[in-house]
């Protein structure tokens, strides 16, 4: 069994319990199997276990929600049931691609896209959507491009889409093909997706065959079932079942010969594990695939990340090395190249490839540490007391004796808390830590006194009624806070009136 903690700032944190037996008989929601959770309190005692959306980590996007030990009646399951097929796309991928081939052969002054509904629509469909945000004469390269035709989702708990640069996409094309890669699995990354089959039609270079699995139904109108497949990373869900499973399967194949990379970029908001769990799945799936004087070889991966998701990804993946190759994003105001200082992306590469294969470009201010043997960024230097380019986010970092570690050029080094900080950090307030023992030193996972899962107990009926109070607590807490921000908008309101008035 696979747990996973994630620490909350209530003196409790929600474990997600990860193994087959219970994914068989988990629930389902629209997104597909929902995951197991648990509420671990301070001391290690543990709560009563529930099911929610693997997907959606805000009960606002989805609000599924049930018990593991709850009898759900047979009203709620055929309600819920109703309720999931109503929220399915309004046409199968069949269907979806049939409409695509019929409005590609439409003359130009009759290629309609909805802005509003995010649809191709055909000349039967236009009265339909006659009060709706329409764009007009949709041209074959805008259909090419269907990542700058649709509308990017935004929400960075579930499936936000920051799409590539151009220069990022290009670069990851170019190292792909410097390393001899003809299959990209590209998973949640539709504009790298993209860029691979602009270049196949343009004839530059090899041709690299692409696989898109991703949340976003949408492209199911520009792809066929054997270039997208509509997947739930959280949870490794195939929306069109075993077809969509097999056809992965065949592209991990790698039949004369033709390598395969796989290349991710979840939603920044993520747990870690769950989705390492989904990419364990696919390795080991390639891993059956290979002949036998291979089995014990590693599907190479790029999982794309901010930088301080470190500790986690390493955790999941001991093999993968983080790159210096700064990451960056068409419709992330922050995530830019070429800033300075805390302006630069901080989305890297992490990745079981040689670090010493992967050559980033020397144009950008990267150089080679002979070393490390691994391209590092300009202000990385290599530090001989950790001997080491040290590094994350891009600055110079300074070694600090006392801590005996490189830390940001920001920190200093306080006395009272033992450790390096920023000059204005809460002296002396306690971090987070263990749950089982309290000590800060680790964490519940690999706390050497509980050594293990501490086992479900079962909750008294006064414990359920606490669990009501508190949630019955935490919604009046949240309305007290959405009236106090309605009264302070109030008076800033008045006060620009009273300005307004005095200046008129």
């Amino acid at each position: 069994m696979d747990k996973i903690c994630v620490s909350d700032t209530d003196g409790f944190g929600v474990e997600v319990i990860l193994n087959e037996e219970d994914s068989a008989a988990a629930p389902w929601c629209v997104h597909g199997p929902a995951l197991l959770f648990v509420k671990v309190c301070v001391g290690g005692q543990q709560g009563r276990r529930f099911y929610a959306c693997s997907a959606c980590r805000d009960r606002k996007d989805c609000s599924f929600f049930q018990w593991q030990d709850e009898k759900v009646s047979k009203a709620r399951l055929l309600a819920r049931e109703e309720e999931n097929k109503a929220k399915q796309p309004p046409f199968t991928h069949e269907e979806f691609r049939s409409r695509f081939l019929q409005v590609v052969s439409l003359p130009l002054a009759q290629r309609r896209f909805c802005q509003t509904c995010q649809l191709l629509l055909l000349p039967a469909d236009w009265a339909a959507h006659s009060a709706h945000s329409i764009l007009l004469d949709v041209s074959a390269a805008q259909l090419r491009r269907p990542s700058q035709l649709l509308r990017p989702l935004d929400n960075k708990k579930t499936n936000a889409q920051y799409l590539f640069t151009d220069r990022s996409g290009h670069f990851l094309l170019d190292l792909f093909a410097a390393l001899g890669f003809q299959k990209v699995l590209c998973l949640g990354t539709p504009r790298l997706h993209e860029l691979i089959k602009i270049r196949n039609s343009e004839g530059s270079g090899r041709v690299m065959k692409s696989l898109l699995l991703d949340i976003d139904y949408r492209y199911s109108q520009f792809y066929g079932e054997e270039e997208f497949g509509h997947y739930n990373m959280f949870n490794h869900h195939f929306f069109n079942g075993k077809a969509a499973e097999k056809r992965l399967e065949d592209f991990l194949h790698e039949e004369g010969g033709e390598k395969v990379v796989m290349v991710t970029d979840p939603p920044f908001g993520g747990l870690v594990r769950p989705l390492a769990h989904s990419f364990s799945k696919i390795c080991s799936q390639w891993r059956s695939l290979q002949s036998p004087e291979t089995q014990g070889a590693e599907l190479p991966m790029v999982w794309i990340f901010p930088y301080f998701f470190e500790p986690r990804i390493l955790e999941c993946f001991a093999s993968f090395s983080m790159l210096d190759y700064q990451v960056d994003y068409d419709n992330h105001p922050l995530y830019k190249h070429g800033g300075r200082g805390r302006k630069q992306s901080p989305v890297r590469l992490f990745t079981n490839l040689r670090p010493s294969n992967v050559v980033l470009p020397p144009e950008e201010g990267y150089r080679f540490c002979s070393l490390c043997q691994r391209y590092v960024s300009s202000g990385n230097q290599h530090c001989p007391q950790c001997d080491a380019c040290t590094s994350k986010d891009g600055r110079e970092w300074k070694h600090c004796f006392l801590c005996n570690k490189c830390v940001k050029p920001t920190w200093l080094h306080c006395s009272g808390c033992g450790h390096c900080a920023l000059e204005d950090h809460p002296c002396g307030r306690r971090g987070s830590g263990c749950f089982s023992c309290g000590s800060t030193d680790h964490k519940r996972r690999a706390c050497p006194v509980s050594s293990g899962a501490v086992r479900h107990r079962p909750r008294t009926r006064a414990a359920r009624a606490g669990d009501g109070r508190r949630r019955s607590g935490a919604v009046l807490h949240t309305v007290q806070k959405q009236e106090r921000a309605l009264r302070r908008l109030t008076q800033k309101s008045k006060k620009m009136m009273k300005k307004k008035t005095k200046s008129s």
